[in-house]
C-alpha cells in the first residue's frame, strides 16, 4: 500500500491514557505481592485501599481496543467501501505475535531452566497448549477455578490471558463489521453487550469458578470492547453524542470523572450483589467510552493526557510493559523471598516497587527497540491509516 493511499488518523491523547492503565495494573501487582509482605499498618491499609482494583487497567485497555480497532475499520470502510481482512490480520500479527511467542518462550522454556538449575525444580501448571493458540484464558479459568489466588509457576505468564482475548476480538471483529451494514452497527454493538449481560447472570455465585469466568471468560469481557465499538461508531460520524461531548461544559467533565474514581475506589462495595455483579463491567466500560471519547474530542477538557509528556511517551511501549512487567515484579519477590529480606517500612516496600517499574520500563525499551520495532516497521506496509 503506498503512503499516499493512506489515510492518517492520530489520537494523541491515547497514549497517556495506555500508560494510565498500565500502571494501574502495575499498582495492583504490587499491591498483591511487595506490599502485601509489609507488617499491618494503617498506611498498609490505606495503600490496599488505593491500589485494591488496579485490575480494572485491563478494563480500560478493553474498551480502548474496541474504540480504536472499530473507529479505524469504519473509516476504512467509509473511505474503500470494504476491510482489508488480509491486511488487518497482518498488522495485528505483526503487533501481537511477536511479543505474545516471546513470553511463552520466556515462561515454558526458559523460566524453568533457571529455575532448575537455582531453585527447587519448577512445576508448570500452565497448559501450554493454550497459549500457543491463544486461548489461555481459559486455561487462566482452570486455574482460578481451582484457586481464587492460583497463578502459573511462571507468574507472569497470567498477564497473558487479556491479549489471548483481544486477539479473539480481533479474530471475529473485522469480518462482523465487514459484512454488516454501517446502519445496523449501533445494533450490533448493543446486542454484544447485551449477550454479555446475560452470559455474566448465570456467573453471580460465590464459588471460585463464577468468580474466574466473570472475570476472564471472553463472553463475560467482550461487552467491553462492544461498548468501546459503540462510542466509536458515534465519533466516527456527526453524532448528537459527538456533539454533546464537543461541547460539554467543563464542570460536567470534572464530575463525571470524580463519578468514575469513587466508583473504582469502592468497587467492591458497590458491586456487591449478584445483579450488581452482571452489570459492573458495563457501568464501568460506559464511564471509560466516555473518557475516551472526552479526551480526544472534548473542547473543554480540564486536563489531556498528551500534555504530560514523560506519559504519553511511555505510552508507546505499554504492550511491552502489560507482558513483561510481572517478570521483574516476579524476580524481586522471589529475592525478598529467598533473601530472606524483612519488608518492614513503607518506604522500603515503594522504593522496591519503584526499582521494580524503572526495570519494567528498561526492559519494555529493550524489547521495543530491538525486537518489537522489526515487526512494526513492516506493520504499516499493510495499514490503511496511520499516524499523522
Amino acid at each position: 500500500m503506498t503512503e499516499t493511499s493512506q489515510q492518517k488518523v492520530f489520537f494523541p491523547n491515547l497514549d497517556g491514557l495506555r500508560f494510565v492503565c498500565f500502571f494501574a495494573v502495575f499498582a495492583y501487582h504490587c499491591n498483591g505481592t511487595i506490599l502485601l509482605k509489609l507488617p499491618d499498618s494503617r498506611i498498609k491499609h490505606f495503600l490496599n485501599f488505593l491500589f485494591q482494583n488496579g485490575d480494572v487497567g485491563v478494563n480500560i485497555f478493553f474498551v480502548l481496543s474496541g474504540f480504536l480497532i472499530t473507529y479505524l475499520l469504519i473509516k476504512e470502510k467509509s473511505f474503500k467501501q470494504t476491510i482489508s481482512l488480509k491486511n488487518f490480520y497482518i498488522r495485528r500479527i505483526l503487533r501481537i505475535w511477536p511479543l505474545f511467542y516471546l513470553v511463552v518462550l520466556l515462561g515454558f522454556v526458559v523460566f524453568p531452566y533457571v529455575k532448575f538449575r537455582t531453585f527447587p525444580s519448577p512445576a508448570e501448571v500452565a497448559d501450554l497448549k493454550s497459549y500457543l493458540i491463544f486461548a489461555c484464558n481459559f486455561d487462566f479459568i482452570r486455574l482460578r477455578s481451582l484457586a481464587s489466588n492460583a497463578l502459573p509457576d511462571a507468574a507472569f505468564l497470567a498477564a497473558l490471558w487479556s491479549v489471548a482475548v483481544e486477539e479473539q476480538f480481533y479474530l471475529v471483529w473485522p469480518i462482523v463489521l465487514k459484512f454488516s451494514s454501517p446502519k445496523k452497527y449501533a445494533w450490533l454493538f448493543i446486542g454484544i453487550a447485551f449477550f454479555t449481560l446475560i452470559f455474566r447472570s448465570f456467573f453471580t455465585g460465590a464459588t471460585s469458578h463464577d468468580v474466574a469466568v466473570l472475570n476472564f471468560h471472553t463472553f463475560s469481557v467482550i461487552g467491553d470492547m462492544a461498548t468501546g465499538g459503540l462510542m466509536a461508531y458515534f465519533c466516527s460520524k456527526d453524532s448528537k453524542v459527538l456533539k454533546y461531548i464537543t461541547n460539554m461544559q467543563r464542570w460536567k467533565i470534572v464530575v463525571v470523572y470524580i463519578l468514575a474514581i469513587s466508583i473504582l475506589l469502592f468497587k467492591n462495595e458497590i458491586f456487591s450483589t449478584a445483579i450488581l455483579l452482571v452489570f459492573e463491567r458495563l457501568i464501568l466500560a460506559a464511564f471509560f467510552a466516555f473518557i475516551i471519547a472526552e479526551q480526544n474530542f472534548a473542547n473543554n477538557s480540564f486536563y489531556k493526557f498528551s500534555k504530560f509528556k514523560i506519559v504519553s511517551k511511555l505510552g508507546v511501549y505499554t504492550y511491552g510493559l502489560y507482558c513483561l512487567h510481572f517478570i521483574a515484579v516476579q524476580i524481586a519477590v522471589q529475592v525478598i523471598e529467598r533473601k530472606n529480606i524483612a519488608v518492614n517500612s513503607v518506604f522500603f516496600a515503594l522504593l522496591i516497587c519503584t526499582i521494580v517499574l524503572v526495570v519494567s520500563i528498561i526492559i519494555s525499551l529493550l524489547s521495543y527497540h530491538l525486537y518489537e520495532k522489526h515487526f512494526l516497521k513492516l506493520k504499516d506496509k499493510f495499514a490503511f491509516i496511520v499516524k499523522k
